[in-house]
């Protein structure tokens, strides 16, 4: 936990509307309830307990408690996750479009991709980088809730990651919906072993993805990615047409879990960045380093998208 001084709010608001403090300690990471009845005058700074910060809205405002309520009890909706940096993120457009398409196979309607947008806006206010998700559910009938969470950036492992396989492949794998037990479950095991990750396959040992991060497999000329089922994910979008363009060819095809130590490396993805797997289950893997540092160089070259 830390200390922290908090400057700069000369006066406070009338009692019933503590919105600059509240303001401040939401993005503290604490409640602002305790100081209210300390503070009634003029106010130049106060000590505050503070940790990570960690927030939610919904449509922009503080989540009511029936909003929550169907969130946690329905289990229907669907999600992207992002890394902000500046208030800027990579392949906004990417995510916008996962966004709207899951939208209309789930609830039968596109997204505004402004409203969702602004959403984005309002939870960077005082925030500019952060692990940002946004999560689109329905309270009532034919209404779409846009929920922002923000908690801190993340960058990608500094190590090789250790994957344990498992046999299970997500439902619905094209969608990032939550209804993600599965996947949770097996990745909380996997840590639990000591492991970083599950790795998901299927019948005849069949790789699709990590919990959490597509897969890659790199043979010394091209990448293979698994074309069992699994989400098209955005960095794993955004890679692609890096690699392309540079001369490394990608493309789907079979991927075996036996078959994994013959490739040159194998990495995994997701919107923290691209690290190399250095062990499957008992198994240890090889990793070029020279094609690493290529494959990050690539993925730092995308433009970061003002939201």
């Amino acid at each position: 936990m830390n200390l922290t001084l908090v400057q700069g709010w000369s006066t406070l608001p009338p009692r019933g509307n503590t919105y600059p403090l509240d303001h401040m300690m939401r993005h503290a990471g604490c409640s602002a309830w305790p100081f209210r009845r300390l503070f009634t005058g003029r106010l130049r700074s106060v000590v505050v307990a503070t940790t990570p910060f960690s927030f939610t809205e919904v449509n922009s405002e503080p989540p009511a408690a029936e909003q929550l309520r169907r969130r946690a009890l329905v289990n229907y909706g669907h999600f992207t996750s992002m890394q902000a940096r500046g208030r800027r993120v990579r392949g906004l457009d990417l995510h916008l479009r996962r966004l709207d398409a899951a939208n209309r196979e789930l609830f039968g309607s596109g997204v505004d991709n402004e409203r969702v947008r602004d959403c984005l806006r309002h939870a960077l206010v005082d925030v500019a980088d952060a692990t940002l998700r946004v999560d689109l559910f329905q309270s009532e009938k034919d209404h779409t809730d846009v929920m922002v969470t923000a908690t801190p950036p993340a960058d990608p492992p500094p190590t090789p990651q250790r994957l344990r396989s498992v046999p299970y492949q997500r439902p619905v794998a094209h969608i990032k919906h939550v209804g993600a037990f599965g996947q949770i479950y097996h990745g909380r095991l996997a840590e639990r072993d000591g492991f970083d990750d599950a790795l998901l396959t299927g019948p005849d040992g069949a790789v699709s993805e990590a919990a959490i991060a597509n897969v890659g497999c790199f043979d010394g000329s091209g990448v293979t990615w698994p074309d069992a089922p699994a989400l098209h994910g955005i960095t794993m979008q955004l890679l692609e047409s890096r690699l392309d363009a540079g001369g490394v060819p990608s493309r789907r095809g079979p991927v075996r879990l036996a078959e994994l130590p013959s490739y040159a490396t194998v990495f995994v993805c997701n919107s923290q960045g691209v690290a190399p797997v250095g062990q499957v289950d008992d198994t240890p893997l090889p990793v070029d380093e020279s094609f690493m540092r290529t494959m990050i160089r690539q993925y730092e070259s995308v433009a970061w998208d003002p939201i």
